[in-house]
């Protein structure tokens, strides 16, 4: 049994004699004001019909394979990855000499990859989910013995293994194996051709894009899926009429943006479901999924940078973007983002069910204590890929929020960026840094690897854990 005494009898034996003392994160003190995630109904309005959202959510929430269980999750990553290629068009079709084409082909071609590395992690889940299996929609191109329906446009590409020939489809409405036939983009397109063959080696099917596809796997029937025609139908904004080449650039990355928030809302709700039914390993999946989704907004953001300043300065004005309030922050318009944020932090509240034990009314270091059993004794291993994944989703929303104001200062300068005033004092802050300012979410989990650490650094050894593990 372990000795969960062991807390009080390391801090009277070992440390009080120390000048040291072990120090468990207090709150911050911020600002009283209303939550940092709050903002205007009527700024989020606007922010939602200038990117036409409301027919992209009735395309990302259609529910067209009721067997698919991927289908809300992969489907809106789909469409990121369609209209990045419809970016890359836009990008190296500007007309303009001063913008900085050299630097966003490279920026975009890392964009396609983080977004394929990302969907072929979800595509694997449905190996390993015996409840997803074999539900996707695919194309066997095997079954056909290498031929194709005559009314069928599809590139075939012939590949023999033994006595089995396979017919590599192409979608017919994407736009990347167009791309692929351009001289302007032929390089780039085959980049990310490559790096759809490399990325969904593990899966049980690639996407059929115009993809190598060397081992001849099934297809999934992309234009089915994803519907790149009625994509595209929404892909200029009301205020295309507005004339300034940036706007074009801010509306498609928003675009983007918006996609992947929608994909991690449903891989958020997921986690939720694997947690209470015990699914702990897949769970963990999802979580680092979770992480890693967090990291690629940051990396939309980025994309802000390369804008011209005098041309994204003079759009803002064009398009009347500006704070309501003096702590408002512009990406809280997005309620997709907001709700993403919550559901993140929420996550914190599963620790005690994961842990096996109940939160102690009287405020006791129960969660902390068992967190610490679980660290140690290195018996339940799902369980700690699992709060260590909840941590890392932590990590990532609290850097994107850092990020995103580091954006702000560079695009729009360092007033806008503190919210239109300047902090005075070390206890004001803009609702940026409430968030990222906060104490950590998961304080048990902390307070548990502080202790632990201790219990090393105070020369306890190995032989003194053994011990205590064995009381």
């Amino acid at each position: 049994m372990v000795d969960l005494d062991w807390k009080a009898k390391m801090v009277s034996s070992d440390i009080s004699n120390k000048s040291s003392k072990v120090s468990i994160p207090t709150p911050f003190r911020l600002l009283n004001m209303s939550s940092p995630l709050s903002t205007s109904a009527s700024a989020s309005s606007a922010y939602e019909y200038y990117l036409r959202l409301p027919e992209l959510r009735m395309l990302w929430e259609a529910k067209e394979f009721p067997d698919w269980q991927n289908e809300l999750v992969l489907k809106p990553a789909l469409h990121a990855l369609e209209t990045t290629f419809r970016f890359i068009s836009i990008v190296l079709s500007d007309p303009r000499p001063y913008s900085n084409r050299r630097e966003w082909t490279r920026r975009l071609e890392s964009l396609a990859t983080s977004q394929i590395e990302l969907i072929a992690m979800i595509c694997e889940d449905e190996n390993e989910d015996k409840t997803t299996a074999g539900t996707a929609p695919i194309v066997d191109l095997t079954s056909s013995n290498g031929v194709l329906a005559r009314e069928c446009s599809s590139t075939e590409v012939w590949k023999l293994h033994g006595e089995t020939t396979v017919v590599n489809r192409t979608s017919e409405s994407s736009l990347l194996p167009r791309l692929a036939t351009w001289q302007k983009s032929e390089d780039v397109a085959e980049k990310i051709l490559y790096s759809i063959e490399c990325e969904m080696r593990r899966c049980p099917y690639t996407l059929g894009i115009g993809e190598p596809n060397l081992s001849g796997k099934p297809n999934l029937d992309y234009d089915a899926v994803c519907k790149p025609n009625e994509l595209h139908a929404v892909k200029k904004s009301p205020y295309d009429h507005v004339d300034n080449h940036e706007n074009a650039t801010l509306y498609t990355v928003h675009q983007i943006l918006e996609a992947w928030i929608q994909t991690a809302k449903q891989v958020l709700k997921r986690i939720v479901s694997r947690i209470d039914a015990g699914n702990f390993e897949t769970a963990a999946n999802d979580g680092y999924l979770t992480e890693k989704i967090w990291k690629l907004l940051s990396e939309i953001e980025d994309l802000h940078l390369l804008m011209d300043p005098d041309d994204f300065l003079r759009l803002k004005s064009q398009l009347m973007i500006k704070s309501v309030n003096e702590t408002e922050a512009f990406c809280f318009r997005s309620k997709g983002l907001v709700e993403i944020t919550k559901m993140s932090k929420e996550l914190k509240h599963k620790v005690p069910f994961i842990l096996g034990v109940e939160v102690d009314p009287k405020g006791g270091p129960r969660i902390q204590e068992a967190a610490m059993k679980l660290y140690a004794e290195k018996e339940e291993g799902n369980k700690v890929f699992l709060v260590q994944a909840l941590q890392a989703i932590e990590g990532a929303l609290k850097r994107f929020f850092y990020g995103y104001k580091q954006v702000l200062v560079v695009v729009m300068g360092s007033l806008e960026a503190k919210g239109n005033r300047v902090v005075t004092s070390s206890d004001s802050g803009d609702s940026l840094s409430q968030i990222f300012l906060e104490p950590t979410y998961f304080p048990s989990l902390d307070a548990a690897k502080t202790f632990l650490g201790e219990f090393w650094s105070r020369g306890q050894g190995g032989s003194g854990l053994t011990r205590w593990m064995k009381k």
